[in-house]
């Protein structure tokens, strides 16, 4: 007996109200998943300070430098827990935000030149403010604290996240888009930034073994359905040990191996083609799979992990601590975090938005960019990271930075708090509103109602 198989009906094209709506959903889930991982790393951070400040510090920071080794024969390698959580465990945490990146700019506001122009701008007006002010603080203080100048450009996604999830339960959708886009521009700068400044003894060979294997990887992740048959949810299985490889080689070459997280994602396809055997949509590509697998991990384990190894700074009681923050280096990463982001970001938009056809995203107002430029400033995690390579990890200048970064972002949380915070009473009748689906279809008539302006 002979059976015929149908052909497979392509999807029907997403209408630009749906588009958005599910854009929406999209940012939805990364806001919920990362308030939960802005409250570990918070706590992280705080037991990593009293542990560092406790009686046993001394077996914190002894367990942190405590080196493992892996053996081959006549061959070993070796790396410290310390190095562990930051170039391992947080090459997850970028893996996720170069995921994030690409579907921006696949699926998201990024694939709209004129709309992805603002963030884009406004990201990099947010990276350059910060490092000349923090020059201009430092500049008379030596070549090694200026070599800290990039503390201050980094913004965490994690914290900014959970703090607007927190306070601004009630703003626009476009504000907490906008936030994302800006703040994962704001990653990939940063891992530029790395690969290229804190770069020391480079290894030319490890590092085309790395790009090779990474064009394994690339071809993998794109044809694994043709070369393995593999459904979607288990390509995984496969493509893991080969990222390993990649990280392990980049690690080895000298480039800081969490741009190995990055380069790997953007391989990773965002939409599917044709068919999809597994019940996940037509539409739904491996990036949105492994974001789905991976967060729990990054937000759960490799941050935290990462905060805990990474934010332990032996104050030395109070004397130590003002000493500290009256410190050129401190000062200029806290101004650099506080009042740079705020400048650089809100003045950068300003001039793209005076460009014809460029304007802020409908919906917000410039009070609530203010807002969203001083979250911005919470450095944290990319910021400690930087901490380290500027100036090795437990040193006195590392400390002394690590402290202005706390700082830092502690003042930029609460200010970007209650300014936000005023501003979500405002918005939220506006929320009811764009919630009442009255045609029962699951799409808010308000999208629909965009579509038909469109």
């Amino acid at each position: 007996m002979t059976t015929h198989s149908s052909p497979t009906t392509p999807p029907a094209p997403l209408s630009p109200g749906e588009e958005r709506y599910r854009e929406s959903l999209w940012i939805e889930r990364i806001l919920s998943r990362e308030t939960v991982g802005g409250v570990l790393l918070l706590a992280a951070t705080v037991l990593a300070l009293i542990v560092a400040n406790s009686p046993i510090a001394g077996d914190y920071f002894g367990f942190r430098s405590t080196y493992l080794q892996v053996s081959f024969g006549d061959l070993f390698w070796e790396i410290s827990v310390g190095k562990i959580a930051a170039d391992g465990l947080l090459a997850i945490f970028f893996f996720l935000a170069g995921l994030e990146l690409k579907r921006e700019f696949v699926a998201g506001e990024l694939r709209d030149p004129r709309k992805a122009l603002v963030p884009v701008v406004a990201a990099v007006g947010g990276v350059v403010v910060p490092a000349v002010i923090f020059w201009v603080i430092a500049r008379n203080e030596g070549p090694e604290i200026l070599r800290g100048w990039a503390i201050p450009v980094a913004t965490d996604i994690a914290f900014a996240l959970a703090v607007l999830a927190v306070v601004g339960t009630a703003l626009p959708m476009a504000l907490r888009t906008f936030l994302l886009t800006l703040a994962v521009v704001d990653d990939l700068l940063a891992i530029g930034i790395i690969a290229f400044f804190y770069t020391d003894d480079l290894a030319p060979w490890y590092l085309v073994g790395s790009f090779a294997m990474l064009a394994v990887y690339g071809l993998l992740a794109q044809r694994y359905q043709e070369f393995f048959h593999l459904r979607a949810a288990a390509a995984w299985l496969i493509l893991l040990p080969i990222g390993v490889i990649v990280w392990f080689l980049m690690f080895s070459s000298g480039v800081h191996a969490t741009v190995a997280g990055v380069l790997l994602a953007f391989t990773v396809p965002v939409r599917r083609k044709g068919g999809d055997e597994d019940g996940l949509g037509p539409r739904t590509g491996l990036a949105e799979i492994f974001e789905h697998r991976y967060r729990p991990l990054s937000a759960g384990v490799a941050v935290p992990v990462f905060a805990f190894f990474s934010a332990g700074v032996a104050v030395g009681g109070w004397d130590g601590f003002v000493g500290a923050i009256t410190s050129p280096l401190a000062i200029g990463i806290i101004v650099g975090l506080v009042v740079g982001k705020t400048v650089g970001i809100t003045l950068a938009t300003w001039l793209v938005t005076r460009l014809p056809g460029f304007s802020l995203p409908r919906g917000i107002q410039w009070v609530d960019l203010l807002g969203l430029s001083l979250l911005a400033g919470m450095g944290f995690t990319v910021s400690l990271l930087i901490s380290e390579l500027a100036f090795e990890q437990g040193s006195p200048l590392d400390d002394v930075g690590k402290v202005g970064i706390l700082i830092g972002s502690l003042i930029a949380a609460a200010l970007a708090a209650v300014l936000l915070g005023s501003r979500n009473r405002r918005y939220r009748r506006q929320l009811v509103q764009e919630q009442i689906d009255a045609d029962g279809d699951g799409v808010p008539d308000v999208h629909q109602k965009d579509s038909a302006m469109s």
